[in-house]
C-alpha cells in the first residue's frame, strides 16, 4: 500500500469502525492483526462511491499497519470483462493505493463448490427445481412468513447427485438452483432459504468454460473473506441485512470468522452512482463515454483533472457514518482546489479575446518578462512570458461606460497588465457595420514595468493577457455539473435525463494561451490566472491543444430556477 499519509491535518476523533478495531486490537483478537479488502465486481468503471470504499478499506489497513487485498468479485460471467479489471487496477493505483494481494472470487470456485457440498452433506442445502417466480412466491412478504419449497426435504444423496450433474452441465439455465436451508419464517427475507448457486452456461473471463454453475454473491463473499483471512470486512450500509446470512455460512462451515461491518455509502449532491443509470447516459449519448469529465467515475474525474489526493481528502472529510446521508459537492470542489492551489503551475489564457494595440510600444519588439510558476511553491521556479505591441485581454475586462468602482479597463482608465506594464485606454475601434469592438488602442508607461516600477502611478486593477503574435490557439471545454438539481433521482423526475444540466458543457473553440503551454501533455494541470484550474485533455494534438476546466477558483454555481 501507499505510505503517503492520506488524511488531512484536521483533528478528528475515531470513527466507529476504528473504535471496533481498537477494541479488537486491545483484546488481541486475531493476534491484533488488521486485514481488509476492496472487492469490486468487474462489470463497470469505479465511481466516487468506490473512492469512499477504497479510502476506508485501504486507509484503515494503513492506519493500523495491516494489509488490504484487491479481490474481484467475478461470479457473474454475463456482465464481467477484463476491460473492467484493467480499469479498476488503474483507478486504484491512481488514487495512490497498492494492494497486498490480488485475488478473484473465481480463484475459489473449487473451494466454494466444496463448501456447498459440505452444506448439502450436513442437510443445510438442497437442489430446488422451482421456477424463479415460484421461489419468489415462496419467500412470502416482510409481514408474512414464507412457504417451504416442495423440494426442501430431498434426501442428501439425491441433492449431491443433482448438484454434481448441475456442475457437469446436464441441465439448462434456470432449471435448477441450490438453496441454503435456513429459515422460511425469518423476519429477515435474506434468510429465507437463499439461492446460493445458479446455472449459467456462459464463458467466464478467467475460467473460460470450466464452470457452468456460479455462486451467488451472498455465498461467495463471506467465504472468500474467510479464505483470505480478512479480519474486518468493511462494506456499505445496503449489506447490513445480509450480515446474518454472512455469519450463518461462516458458523455452519466452521471457517475463519471474518467480521462484516457496514458504513454509509457515499452520496454526493448533483451526482449519481448507479451503474445502470450511468450506462444509460453513455449509451444514449448524453455524455461522451465513461471517462467524460462530467461523469462521477474515477476515469472521468482523472480526465477532468481532479488530483487523486483531493478526492481522498474529500472522502476523509466526509467521514465514516452509520447512516446514509448526502455530502455537499462544494466539499469536493474545495478539496480539489486545495491541492491544485499548491501544485498547479500558473499560466495566462484569454478565453474571450479582444485585441489591444499598445500604440507607443515599439513595433517588432518583444520583451521576455519573468513570471512565478506557483507563488505557493518556492521550488516551482519561474518562466519567461513574451510581451509585444499587440496583446489579447478578456472582453469582459473592458467596459465602454463603466459604473463607479470599476477597476478594469475603460476609456481613459489605467490598469496593470500582470507582470508587465500599466496601460491606459485611449481609443475604442469598432466595426462600422455591427458596432462591435474590434480592438482597443492603449498607451503604456515605460517606467511602470513590474518589479522595477518608478512611475509613481497606481492602477487599481490587474489584468491577465497574452501576446497576440506569440499566443497559442486552443479549444477550451468548460465543464459544469452534469445535473441541475442536487438529487437527480427525486420522485419528481420520471427519468434522470429530465434533471440534466443543459449547460454542463460549453466549448470555446478558439481561446489564446501563453506560449509556455505549447509543450503541455495530457493530464498536466494549470491555474489559468483569474479563470480557474484546467488540465490538458487526451484529445489534444500537436498544435491543437484541448484544455478541460477542472474547477473554478471559487464556487460560482448558481442553482437553476425550476
Amino acid at each position: 500500500m501507499s505510505t503517503e499519509p492520506i488524511h488531512t491535518n484536521e483533528e478528528r476523533s475515531l470513527n466507529f469502525i476504528e473504535q471496533i478495531i481498537e477494541e479488537d486490537i486491545a483484546s488481541s483478537k486475531h493476534n491484533g492483526r488488521v486485514h481488509t479488502r476492496f472487492p469490486p465486481e468487474p462489470n463497470g468503471y469505479l465511481h466516487i462511491g468506490h473512492a469512499k470504499a477504497l479510502t476506508v478499506n485501504f486507509g484503515i489497513a494503513q492506519r493500523y499497519g495491516g494489509k488490504c487485498n484487491l479481490r474481484f468479485d467475478d461470479t457473474n460471467p454475463i456482465t464481467e470483462d477484463t476491460e473492467y479489471v484493467d480499469s479498476i487496477r488503474e483507478d486504484v493505483r491512481w488514487l495512490g493505493w497498492e494492494w497486498d494481494g490480488e485475488f478473484y472470487a473465481s480463484d475459489y470456485f473449487p473451494q466454494l463448490y466444496a463448501f456447498a457440498v459440505e452444506l448439502i452433506q450436513k442437510g443445510l442445502a438442497y437442489v430446488d427445481d422451482s421456477t424463479p417466480d415460484e421461489i419468489a412466491s415462496q419467500k412470502g412478504t416482510p409481514t408474512q412468513p414464507g412457504t417451504e419449497s416442495p423440494y426442501r426435504n430431498r434426501p442428501v444423496a439425491e441433492n449431491l447427485d443433482l448438484f454434481e450433474r448441475m456442475k457437469k452441465g446436464e441441465f439448462p439455465d434456470g432449471s435448477r438452483v441450490l438453496r441454503a436451508k435456513v429459515d422460511m419464517a425469518s423476519p429477515n427475507m435474506h434468510m429465507r432459504d437463499p439461492v446460493i448457486y445458479r446455472i449459467k452456461h456462459a464463458h467466464h473471463h478467467r475460467t473460460g468454460d470450466d464452470w457452468c454453475i456460479y455462486p451467488m454473491y451472498d455465498f461467495a463473499h463471506g467465504q472468500s473473506d474467510s479464505i483470505e483471512g480478512i479480519t474486518h470486512s468493511l462494506c456499505s450500509l445496503e449489506f447490513r441485512h445480509h450480515r446474518p446470512l454472512y455469519d450463518w455460512f461462516i458458523e455452519k462451515l466452521g471457517i475463519f470468522p471474518s467480521r462484516q461491518i457496514e458504513f454509509a455509502r457515499m452520496n454526493v449532491a448533483y451526482m449519481i452512482t448507479s451503474k445502470r443509470k450511468l450506462l444509460k447516459l453513455v449509451q444514449d449519448g448524453h455524455v461522451r463515454g465513461w471517462d467524460d469529465p462530467r461523469m462521477p467515475t474515477l476515469a472521468g474525474m482523472r480526465r477532468r483533472g481532479y488530483p487523486p489526493k483531493g478526492i481522498v481528502n474529500f472522502c476523509e472529510r466526509a467521514g465514516v457514518a452509520k447512516r446514509d446521508n448526502t455530502i455537499e459537492i462544494e466539499l469536493l470542489d474545495f478539496s480539489v482546489r486545495e491541492i491544485l492551489n499548491k501544485t498547479a503551475i500558473r499560466a495566462m489564457a484569454v478565453l474571450d479575446p479582444v485585441k489591444v494595440v499598445i500604440t507607443n510600444y515599439p513595433e517588432n519588439e518583444t520583451e521576455m518578462l519573468p513570471m512565478e510558476n506557483n507563488p505557493e511553491d518556492d521550488s516551482a521556479g519561474s518562466r519567461d512570458v513574451a510581451f509585444s505591441r499587440e496583446i489579447y485581454i478578456e472582453r469582459e475586462d473592458f467596459m465602454e461606460e463603466p459604473p463607479k468602482k470599476y477597476f478594469r479597463l475603460a476609456p481613459g482608465q489605467m490598469v496593470r497588465l500582470k507582470g508587465a506594464y500599466i496601460i491606459q485606454c485611449d481609443q475604442v475601434v469598432k466595426d462600422p457595420a455591427s458596432g462591435e469592438i474590434q480592438e482597443l488602442h492603449c498607451s503604456y508607461f515605460p517606467d511602470s514595468r513590474s518589479g522595477s516600477d518608478t512611475s509613481g502611478l497606481k492602477a487599481k486593477g490587474t489584468l491577465h493577457w497574452v501576446s497576440a503574435s506569440h499566443a497559442i490557439p486552443a479549444e477550451i471545454r468548460m465543464y459544469d455539473r452534469l445535473f441541475a438539481v442536487p438529487d437527480p433521482t427525486a420522485e419528481e423526475f420520471s427519468d434522470i435525463t429530465e434533471a440534466l444540466n443543459p449547460n454542463s458543457l460549453q466549448i470555446i473553440s478558439q481561446a489564446y494561451l501563453e506560449p509556455s503551454l505549447a509543450e503541455a501533455k495530457p493530464g498536466d494541470q494549470f491555474q489559468f490566472m483569474r479563470k480557474g484550474y484546467f488540465c490538458v485533455d487526451p484529445d489534444s494534438q500537436p498544435g491543437k491543444p484541448v484544455f478541460n476546466l477542472t474547477v473554478g477558483l471559487k464556487d460560482t454555481w448558481q442553482k437553476m430556477s425550476s
